[in-house]
Protein backbone atom coordinates (compact mmCIF):
# COMPACT_ATOMS: atom_id res chain seq x y z
CA UNK A 1 0.00 0.00 0.00
CA UNK A 2 1.38 3.40 -0.92
CA UNK A 3 1.84 6.22 1.57
CA UNK A 4 -0.97 8.14 -0.16
CA UNK A 5 -3.30 5.17 0.27
CA UNK A 6 -2.32 4.87 3.94
CA UNK A 7 -2.87 8.60 4.42
CA UNK A 8 -6.30 8.35 2.79
CA UNK A 9 -7.21 5.39 5.01
CA UNK A 10 -6.05 7.23 8.14
CA UNK A 11 -7.98 10.36 7.15
CA UNK A 12 -11.13 8.28 6.54
CA UNK A 13 -10.67 6.55 9.90
CA UNK A 14 -10.18 9.92 11.59
CA UNK A 15 -13.39 11.30 10.05
CA UNK A 16 -15.30 8.21 11.14
CA UNK A 17 -13.96 8.43 14.70
CA UNK A 18 -14.77 12.13 14.91
CA UNK A 19 -18.34 11.47 13.72
CA UNK A 20 -18.70 8.70 16.32
CA UNK A 21 -17.41 11.00 19.05
CA UNK A 22 -19.85 13.72 18.04
CA UNK A 23 -22.72 11.24 18.17
CA UNK A 24 -21.61 9.95 21.57
CA UNK A 25 -21.43 13.47 22.96
CA UNK A 26 -24.97 14.10 21.73
CA UNK A 27 -26.18 10.94 23.47
CA UNK A 28 -24.70 12.02 26.79
CA UNK A 29 -26.25 15.49 26.66
CA UNK A 30 -29.80 14.24 26.13
CA UNK A 31 -32.21 14.91 28.98
CA UNK A 32 -33.12 12.12 31.37
CA UNK A 33 -36.47 10.69 32.26
CA UNK A 34 -38.37 11.98 35.27
CA UNK A 35 -38.88 8.39 36.44
CA UNK A 36 -36.21 7.57 39.05
CA UNK A 37 -35.80 3.91 38.04
CA UNK A 38 -35.36 4.92 34.40
CA UNK A 39 -32.91 7.62 35.46
CA UNK A 40 -30.75 5.01 37.18
CA UNK A 41 -30.58 2.97 33.97
CA UNK A 42 -29.91 6.10 31.92
CA UNK A 43 -27.05 7.06 34.25
CA UNK A 44 -25.49 3.62 33.82
CA UNK A 45 -25.85 4.00 30.05
CA UNK A 46 -24.18 7.42 30.29
CA UNK A 47 -21.19 5.82 32.02
CA UNK A 48 -20.85 3.26 29.22
CA UNK A 49 -21.17 5.96 26.56
CA UNK A 50 -18.59 8.07 28.40
CA UNK A 51 -16.14 5.16 28.45
CA UNK A 52 -16.64 4.57 24.73
CA UNK A 53 -16.15 8.30 24.09
CA UNK A 54 -12.86 8.25 26.03
CA UNK A 55 -11.65 5.26 23.98
CA UNK A 56 -12.71 7.02 20.78
CA UNK A 57 -10.77 10.16 21.80
CA UNK A 58 -7.68 8.01 22.41
CA UNK A 59 -8.08 6.44 18.96
CA UNK A 60 -8.41 9.90 17.41
CA UNK A 61 -5.14 10.98 19.03
CA UNK A 62 -3.42 7.82 17.75
CA UNK A 63 -4.61 8.37 14.18
CA UNK A 64 -3.68 12.07 14.32
CA UNK A 65 -0.20 11.12 15.51
CA UNK A 66 0.18 8.70 12.58
CA UNK A 67 -0.86 11.44 10.15
CA UNK A 68 1.67 13.78 11.76
CA UNK A 69 4.41 11.15 11.32
CA UNK A 70 3.47 10.93 7.64
CA UNK A 71 3.90 14.71 7.31
CA UNK A 72 7.21 14.67 9.16
CA UNK A 73 8.58 11.76 7.15
CA UNK A 74 9.03 9.53 10.19
CA UNK A 75 6.08 7.28 9.43
CA UNK A 76 7.03 3.61 9.26
CA UNK A 77 10.02 3.88 11.61
CA UNK A 78 9.84 2.03 14.91
CA UNK A 79 9.83 4.46 17.80
CA UNK A 80 11.69 1.95 19.98
CA UNK A 81 14.53 0.64 17.79
CA UNK A 82 14.43 2.93 14.75
CA UNK A 83 14.13 0.07 12.27
CA UNK A 84 11.48 0.08 9.56
CA UNK A 85 8.05 -1.24 10.43
CA UNK A 86 7.08 -3.86 7.84
CA UNK A 87 4.62 -2.87 5.14
CA UNK A 88 2.40 -5.80 6.12
CA UNK A 89 2.18 -4.51 9.70
CA UNK A 90 1.43 -0.97 8.53
CA UNK A 91 -1.27 -2.26 6.20
CA UNK A 92 -2.85 -4.18 9.07
CA UNK A 93 -2.36 -1.40 11.65
CA UNK A 94 -1.67 1.90 9.85
CA UNK A 95 -1.17 3.74 13.13
CA UNK A 96 1.49 1.29 14.40
CA UNK A 97 4.45 2.95 16.10
CA UNK A 98 6.57 -0.15 16.72
CA UNK A 99 7.87 -3.00 14.61
CA UNK A 100 6.66 -6.52 15.39
CA UNK A 101 9.73 -7.33 17.51
CA UNK A 102 9.41 -4.22 19.70
CA UNK A 103 5.62 -4.53 19.98
CA UNK A 104 5.92 -7.90 21.73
Amino acid sequence: MTRKAIQAELEARLASLQARLSSLKQDVTQSHSSDSSEQAQERENDEVVDTIANETEASIRTVQAALERLKEGTYGSCEACGESISDARLEAIPEATRCVNCAL
